[in-house]
Formats: C-alpha cells, sequence, structure tokens
C-alpha cells in the first residue's frame, strides 16, 4: 500500500524528471497530479485517507522485556518497588494461592519478576544501558537498602552500577 511518504517522494520524482524536459512544475502542483494518479480527488483528500507509514513486510523486534526469577513475593515487593523504585504495571495469578508473575516499569525500562518455576533461571543478568547514573547510586543509597548500597565501577565500555537482588538475578546499569 502507498503511504504518504511515499506519494511525497513520488511528487518529488515526477518534478525532476519534468525539470529534466525543462518542464518546471510547482511541487503543491505535482502533490496534485500524484493523488489524481492515486484515484482521489486532491491532495487533501489523499493526505487524509492514506496511511502514515507503509506496511512493512520485514520481520521487526519490540523492545525485549526480561524475566527474572523470584521467590518470595514480599521480599521482590521490597527491592523492586521500595528499593528500585519500580512500579507495577500488572500483576497476574493462575488462582489466589498460586505464584505471582508481575510486570513492573521505572523511566522506559520495563521487566517481568515470577515465581513460576522454569519462566527464568535464578542467577539472571539483565544488561541496562542508561543515562545519568551517579543520580541513580545516589537515590539508591539515599534508601539506606540493608542489603546492599552498590558503587560505580568504570569499565572500558563505560560506568557500571550493579544491583543484585534477593534472588541472586544482577542488574547491571551502565552508561557509556
Amino acid at each position: 500500500m502507498i503511504s504518504i511518504e511515499h506519494a511525497k517522494q513520488m511528487a518529488t520524482r515526477l518534478r525532476a524528471s519534468l525539470a529534466a524536459r525543462e518542464q518546471p512544475l510547482a511541487h503543491a502542483a505535482a502533490l496534485e497530479l500524484v493523488a489524481q494518479q492515486l484515484g482521489y480527488k486532491d491532495w487533501n483528500t489523499a493526505s487524509a485517507l492514506l496511511p502514515r507509514q507503509a506496511a512493512s513486510t520485514a520481520v521487526t523486534f519490540d523492545k525485549p522485556i526480561p524475566i527474572l526469577r523470584s521467590f518470595d513475593e514480599a521480599k521482590a515487593r521490597e527491592f523492586y518497588l521500595g528499593f528500585l523504585g519500580f512500579t507495577v504495571e500488572f500483576e497476574h495469578r493462575f488462582e489466589a494461592d498460586l505464584p505471582l508473575y508481575l510486570g513492573i516499569s521505572r523511566d522506559g525500562l520495563q521487566l517481568h519478576v515470577s515465581e513460576h518455576h522454569g519462566d527464568a533461571s535464578p542467577g539472571s543478568t539483565v544488561f541496562i544501558p542508561m543515562h545519568n547514573i551517579e543520580r541513580l547510586r545516589d537515590e539508591l543509597h539515599a534508601k539506606r537498602y540493608g542489603y546492599g548500597r552498590p558503587e560505580i565501577v568504570q569499565q572500558g565500555w563505560g560506568q557500571v552500577l550493579e544491583v543484585y537482588d534477593p534472588f541472586g538475578n544482577r542488574l547491571r546499569f551502565c552508561q557509556s
């Protein structure tokens, strides 16, 4: 399907082709001609009805959401919500007494935390590119969390701040 951007490119090519033949054409007039060639009354109608972007047939991916294994809901909430400052996006249980699957987020970072056996391996590492790493460190230190006060380490690829959750998972925040 032709998009608005594709139609604009067609108008630009039409103008260039006519200009090469010394038949100048205003851009607005080229847009009107392209709209008519595509079966629309005028450019305003075409631009209102054409999609903004062409449909892609290429394989594309959205950003991944890591799943981290947990074993204790209270400890997971204390660490991820209290200490790291995430908010709950959703909670799911198949039944009231079954394991928790928790979706959390903070400033564009999404994580899933699961008590379900087999969803993830304890001891996983998530590499998290970020900005303002010193501010995050200062925020975490100010919370006086009893199980960790992470420090920034300079590596060849940038600054790294590693935080371990109560289940052995490592969140590796990195600023290049």
